[in-house]
């Protein structure tokens, strides 16, 4: 079975280092799909999860909240802003974040608090998602 090696760090800590047979990734403008021997590929990455195809067949949700991927034909590096396992996100924690986004969206007038706002609202709705798609998975 062919693999690649897969390295996601952030500035707290190294979240993942193994072999995988297929990452999916949330890129800037969609998702990616990156097997082994994958064209070479520099880009941004939205919030949202990236998706470990374990060799053992296992798979591996991991939340990051941005960052740059890198893919080379051998190994895919991903540098994250932030991230964690989707296994350790708080739901209550995470809903609250949510709702609070809402209402802050809500009463914005000025272009820079609303592009803020929603940015607060897109990540905080990436995390939330992704704790509904790991309650799916089990």
């Amino acid at each position: 079975m062919s693999t690649i090696q897969l390295e996601i760090v952030s500035a707290e800590r190294d979240i993942f280092s193994g072999q995988a047979t297929m990452v999916v990734a949330p890129g800037k403008d969609g998702d990616l799909g990156i097997a082994p021997k994958h064209t070479p590929l520099l880009t941004t990455l939205r919030p949202g999860d990236i998706e470990v195809h374990k060799t053992e067949g296992d798979i591996e949700y991991i939340y990051v909240t941005g960052g740059i991927l890198e893919v080379q034909p051998h190994i895919v590096t991903v540098l994250a802003d932030s991230a964690q396992h989707v296994s350790e996100l708080d739901e209550e924690a995470v809903l609250k974040a949510k709702n609070d986004a809402e209402e802050a969206l809500k009463g914005v007038s000025k272009k820079e608090e609303l592009e803020h706002a929603q940015a607060q609202l897109a990540e905080a709705a990436a995390r939330y998602n992704s704790i509904k798609r790991l309650k799916g998975k089990k």
